[in-house]
């Protein structure tokens, strides 16, 4: 079986062999990566890589579609020998991790739990800050441990999936969070979507669906580690770079929409000891050992840098005064919903728009 992870990356040198090595010891079994304008040596890390055999760099240097660097870059993956290779396919970004508890944490174990999935939603778990200040070099696994309540009820972004699909043709396109382009209506009947609580999903998680159904627990089998903040030195970074499918800032909304810490997880830590010895054989090659701290010294010169910058600054000390996120209790988000208007910001996405 042949497991495909397809990344697009750009300034992420300094956690891209902790993303390989985990998912490698998770079951993946080819990784397909898109780099773009990168200054700290990522895309010559990936070069290197792709020497070494353990995954196949793309360079995506533009010009971009009307919907960004992302969807550029799968709109490529579609036609890549890679992606005609895989049994099945799971668009990642480098701050997600799967997360699988059934089993020894591997894709197989997963799909085995759910024999007759032809898609598996995995459903993110946020992983806030926990008032984190400087970047180190120590795998974000390890540092971030608080994250959001196990079931939250708002808002709909804190339990966004990507979906592991099955690669036999339904679909036509991957898409950011889900397989797009339904081939026929009759071959998309007989295809099964389960979420990791081994419910089978209905028509619209087939179609449409961004979103688990928040007010529930949706990760027994597995779930997605997502880390979109990282430390707050490492966050002002991000905000500089912006996001990759869409011109958007990212501020203080960002961060309070994500910064939760109420809770503890720790369940990742069973790929711990294959993780880090993964880790350690890449960092066996000198070239490879020697972009990685480069990366690393990039990333610290880069936020003094930024610190010379009164909008960075600022944004820095606003993530140093802010407070972690509180969860919102059932009855606040059942009288958030009730005041909702149709179409306006905040209200639920339908589809992806990759």
């Amino acid at each position: 079986m042949r497991v495909l992870a397809i990344l697009c990356v750009r300034n992420e040198g300094a956690f891209l062999l902790e993303w390989l090595a985990h998912h490698r010891a998770a079951g993946f079994t080819d990784f397909l990566v898109f780099s773009n304008n990168c200054q700290d040596g990522t895309d010559q890390m990936l070069d290197r890589l792709q020497e070494m055999g353990q995954l196949t760099h793309q360079r995506n240097e533009g010009p971009y579609d009307k919907g960004g660097i992302q969807f550029t870059a799968l709109k490529q993956a579609d036609r890549h020998p890679l992606m005609k290779q895989a049994d099945w396919v799971l668009v990642l970004d480098i701050d997600e991790f799967v997360c699988i508890k059934t089993g020894d944490g591997t894709v197989a174990d997963l799909l085995a739990a759910l024999p007759e999935a032809d898609a598996v939603t995995l459903t993110w778990r946020l992983f806030g800050n926990a008032g984190i200040v400087r970047f180190e070099d120590a795998p974000v696994t390890e540092q971030f441990t608080r994250c959001a309540p196990e079931v939250i009820h708002w808002p709909w972004r804190a339990v966004m999936f990507k979906t592991l699909y099955r690669n036999d043709g339904t679909y036509r396109k991957c898409g950011v969070h889900r397989p797009r382009d339904i081939r026929s209506t009759a071959q998309l009947d007989s295809f099964r979507w389960y979420d990791c609580e081994g419910r089978e999903l209905g028509k619209a998680f087939k179609t449409k669906r961004l979103f688990s159904n928040y007010g529930q627990p949706n990760g027994r089998l597995a779930q997605l580690n997502h880390y979109p903040l990282g430390a707050m030195e490492s966050y002002v970074l991000k905000a500089d770079r912006g996001r990759v499918n869409r011109q958007a800032e990212l501020g203080m909304d960002y961060w309070v929409e994500r910064n939760y810490c109420s809770a503890e997880d720790t369940s990742i830590a069973r790929y711990g000891t294959a993780c880090a010895g993964v880790r350690a054989g890449l960092m066996e090659d000198p070239d490879l050992a020697r972009l990685h701290s480069g990366a690393v010294a990039w990333r610290h010169a880069r936020f003094a840098g930024l610190m010379t910058q009164e909008p960075c600054r600022a944004l820095f000390a606003r993530l140093l005064m802010t407070p972690p996120a509180r969860p919102v209790s059932p009855a606040a988000a059942e009288l958030l919903r009730g005041f909702a208007i149709p179409g306006q910001a905040g209200q639920q996405p339908l589809e992806d728009s990759s």
